[in-house]
């Protein structure tokens, strides 16, 4: 295939990164362990851990883990919040042998229980908040063993103690439950710690990971991650956020880089970006357990000069919106990266102006660990695309038979790479639809690629609406709508229309009260053809969104098919 990109490369990025130095990702972390030991990797709540206390407490959770005679392979879930416990449960859990199943601490007992057979998993490591959803289902699982962690387990005796008092006793954050057998985070360190912990030896094609993905179509399914497919991508991460750590306007690169981790760890993109890139790079996450609560982040952040801050399109767009925020000193920030969503030009435009440091898109799957492309991370305006495809990466624009097509055309996206998955996890047949013959995965996203490389999303296949035989394409209308002055926060769904077969319906959060429906009429008129401009407008308080931040749209078709049914 003619990389044709790579003329366009930011300098001194590599055309393909090698990946054969480390056998696995245990072997990338245990050198990381070794080499910043006395660094600072997690800050969480104003407690800290450096690399040599997540070394131990992980090497005594995966003794542990072995000594309840969990054999090399077999899966174990973790459901928690972003607390200091998650890294060092991940890095335990793939020493010991293991693979790790990352769950949604807000999932249902339904969804729980079928992402637990689904994966086989024999162990969870839980935060107690969520501890009543297991109990709900364990019986109807394989889970043998149950480890329990609470708020307040690695703050120290003193915060512990009043983290643990608020949030069970005066938030009310924990639900009765009853889980018999279960033994606690901070004990199962310590009896781990006092027995014998046997390396494991994991190769390239282990699987390291279950990414749990496309929940909001049907059942979810397990994206088999390999340890070669995470180290490829950590490798492939570093060596493209090189140009932004290096901008000469910045100053000199900083002797350690200072994360912000507000993306949920069970999320790939902040397991990869944040958690496993730090780890590689000796860098320090500040692990926000909460995004939605602004004043908590802001707290937290305040006393760090940060360095990258990875977030999605509504976290950007909240925080450029806050006062206090505003106030911060940006003089450290170097890469903004947006994810997981399209970054709307609004407000990245905001962001900049705030910040002082553009946001540079990028593009992944849970499928593809997660990078796939990025702009340089050296910019200083917002493109609109999602950049160039990463080292050893191939990115192909498809037709509906599976045909490249032309450049400046549109089709679904598919990449190729070391980072792409193995496969869905016992679902050869979910595979099979996604895979060519030639190793491409098929994204199901639309995307049109120009002359450079540079790809721009139009939308996701399924999120597409169809008016009168014309495509429209969600984001394009939400990018419109969303530089009004007076809009907060919009989304953009199709619904049924007896005359046109869809019609696009308009959702918005106001940010001036005074904004009117016809004012957002005529700012359509202005900037979208007739068969785009939403037939329906509907003013909300808020959208629903996931844990992630990513706006729902489905949740708000079907809110609308119900009422159009009513």
């Amino acid at each position: 295939m003619d990389r044709f990109w790579l003329k366009h490369y930011p300098a001194g990025v590599p055309s393909d990164i090698d990946a054969s130095g480390y056998a696995s990702l245990v072997a990338l972390i245990d050198e990381s362990f070794s080499k910043y030991a006395d660094r600072t990797a997690y800050d969480c709540m104003g407690k800290t851990l450096t690399f040599g206390e997540v070394d131990r407490m992980s090497r005594g959770l995966a003794a542990w883990l072995q000594s309840r005679g969990l054999k090399p392979g077999a899966r174990v879930a973790v459901m928690m919040p972003n607390v200091l416990q998650y890294p060092v449960a991940i890095a335990g859990i793939l020493r010991a042998g293991c693979v790790v199943v990352n769950v949604n601490p807000l999932y249902t007992p339904r969804e729980l229980e079928h992402q637990l057979k689904d994966s086989g998993a024999e162990a969870i490591v839980i935060i107690e908040n969520f501890a009543t959803t297991l109990e709900q289902v364990i019986g109807k699982t394989g889970i043998k063993h149950v480890v329990l962690a609470s708020m307040g387990d690695l703050l120290g005796l003193v915060k512990g103690a009043v983290v643990n008092f608020v949030v069970r006793t005066v938030k009310k954050m924990v639900p009765p439950f009853s889980l018999s057998g279960a033994i606690r985070f901070n004990d199962a360190i310590a009896q781990g710690g006092r027995a014998a912990f046997t390396p494991v030896k994991r190769g390239p094609d282990d699987v390291a990971f279950l990414q749990y993905t496309g929940g909001t179509t049907g059942l979810s399914k397990g994206a088999t991650l390999l340890h070669r497919n995470v180290v490829a991508n950590i490798l492939q991460s570093e060596a493209w956020i090189q140009p932004g750590l290096r901008n000469p306007a910045k100053g000199a690169p900083p002797d350690q880089l200072v994360w912000v981790c507000a993306l949920p760890l069970y999320h790939i993109f902040a397991l990869t970006a944040c958690c496993l890139a730090g780890m590689r790079m000796g860098g320090m996450n500040i692990l926000v357990p909460n995004p939605r609560d602004l004043p908590a982040l802001i707290k937290q952040i305040r006393p760090y000069k940060v360095h990258l801050f990875p977030a999605v399109n509504t976290l950007f767009n909240a925080l450029a919106n806050d006062a206090t925020f505003r106030q911060l000193d940006f003089s450290g920030l170097r890469v903004s990266l947006g994810g997981g969503t399209a970054v709307q030009e609004a407000v990245a435009k905001k962001w900049l102006e705030v910040t002082g440091c553009a946001i540079c898109e990028a593009y992944g799957l849970s499928e593809t660990s997660p990078g796939v492309s990025a702009n340089p991370t050296d910019i200083d305006v917002f493109t609109g695309s999602i950049g160039l495809p990463f080292p050893s990466t191939d990115i192909a624009i498809l037709d509906d038979d599976g045909h490249a097509v032309p450049l400046g055309q549109s089709g679904e996206i598919a990449v190729r790479g070391p980072q792409v998955m193995a496969g869905y996890w016992q679902q050869p047949e979910e595979t099979a639809k996604v895979m060519t013959a030639d190793g491409f995965f098929k994204t199901g996203d639309i995307g049109i690629m120009d002359a450079s490389g540079y790809t721009r999303i139009v939308d996701r296949k399924k999120d597409m609406v169809l008016v009168s035989g014309f495509n429209v394409y969600p984001n394009e209308v939400e990018g419109v709508v969303a530089n009004h002055p007076g809009v907060l926060e919009c989304a953009v769904v199709g619904v049924p229309d007896d005359k046109t077969g869809e019609a696009v319906k308009l959702f918005v959060v106001k940010k001036d009260p005074g904004l009117t429906e016809q004012m957002l009429r005529e700012h359509c008129e202005q900037h979208l053809t007739a068969y785009k401009k939403p037939k329906y407008i509907e003013f909300r308080t808020d959208l629903p969104k996931t844990n992630v931040g990513k706006i729902l749209r489905r949740q708000l078709r079907d809110e609308s098919l119900g009422k159009k049914a009513a």
